[in-house]
Order: structure tokens, then C-alpha cells, then sequence
């Protein structure tokens, strides 16, 4: 219950969560690591999105309300907001802690986004937990878990296989997307 709250409040706090995430594997093994890890996060995640939603959405949204690309991704967010929060959590490119933020801004629901958030840090989770048990173990041990180094193997596959099939997804979205704009009049 500890690490939990700990982890949440570091993301809420928007601190790098890898290090926790590896002392995670390191302390309580691959199974209970990835449960308190995945709790922890989507907790630390979905509070900073209520944080953000709650308290900047309307000032940022007025604010930022006369500029076409905010609109656009607001608009985009409301319509295709799993894909959008899907793609964002399983290719590395995009930081954590922003996107936490930065969805509590966007029209996405908090269903979407904590359901499509937590199963989509599932497989990186899985990925660095197992990782660090994998090494801890070896370390401590003097050999290799190859049980552990299986499932770091697989989760990696799994990684791999699903950002390849969200970008494919984005890009087939990307292209419906130009040509709804190309179709659509000018005001």
C-alpha cells in the first residue's frame, strides 16, 4: 500500500517513475511487482488527469480556443480518444508524467483514458518489472532465470507487435483524417 501511494503521489507530482517501477521487481518480484506497479500508475496517471481536468481545462480550452491545431486535437480526442490515448502510451516517444496532464486538457473521457492508459503501460510495465526481477535474481543467485528471461522476451515481442499495429492505426486514422478535413467547406 506503501509503494502505491508513493508511486502515485511521484507521478502526480510528475516525477520519473522508472526508477520505482524497477525497485518494484527488484523488492516484490514479477507477479506482485507488476500488480503494484500497474495499480500505482494508472492511479498516479488518472489522478493527474482529474487534477488537470478539473482545474486548467476550461482556461486552457478558452485560452487556447482561437488556434485551429488545440481544436482539431480537442475534436480528435473526443472522437477517437482510445486510439489516441493507445498509440501515446505504447510508443516511448511521448513522456508519462505530460500525457497525464495533458489529457485532463482534451475532450477525451476518463473511462477511455484510464482503461486505454493502464492496459496500454501494461505490456512496458510488464517489460521493466520482470527485467529487474530478472537481473535482481541473476545477480543474487549467480545464474540466469531463464523462466524470467522468457517472459522479458515475450513481453518485448508484445510490445513490439502492438506499437507496430497502433501506428498502422494511426496512419490509417491519419489519412481518414485528411481527407474528412479536404471534404469538409470552408467556413
Amino acid at each position: 500500500m506503501v509503494f502505491v501511494l508513493l508511486y502515485a503521489g511521484a507521478a502526480v507530482a510528475a516525477l520519473p517513475g522508472s526508477a520505482l517501477t524497477l525497485v518494484a521487481g527488484a523488492l516484490f518480484g514479477s507477479v506482485h511487482g507488476v500488480i503494484y506497479v500497474s495499480i500505482a500508475s494508472t492511479l498516479g496517471a488518472s489522478l493527474s488527469f482529474l487534477i488537470s481536468r478539473y482545474f486548467a481545462r476550461e482556461a486552457v480550452a478558452a485560452w487556447l480556443s482561437t488556434k485551429e491545431k488545440f481544436r482539431r486535437l480537442d475534436e480528435l480526442t473526443e472522437r477517437h480518444g482510445a486510439i489516441i490515448v493507445a498509440i501515446t502510451r505504447l510508443v516511448p516517444l511521448f513522456p508519462f508524467n505530460i500525457l497525464n496532464y495533458g489529457f485532463g486538457l482534451t475532450r477525451v473521457r476518463f473511462r477511455t483514458y484510464v482503461f486505454w492508459s493502464w492496459l496500454c503501460m501494461l505490456p512496458g510495465t510488464i517489460l521493466y518489472v520482470v527485467g529487474a526481477d530478472a537481473v535482481f535474481k541473476s545477480i543474487r543467485g549467480g545464474r540466469v532465470p531463464w523462466v524470467l528471461a522468457i517472459v522479458l522476451a515475450a513481453a518485448i515481442a508484445v510490445l513490439v507487435v502492438l506499437v507496430r499495429l497502433a501506428r498502422r492505426k494511426l496512419e490509417s486514422e491519419g489519412q481518414g483524417l485528411r481527407g474528412e478535413k479536404e471534404e469538409t467547406p470552408h467556413e
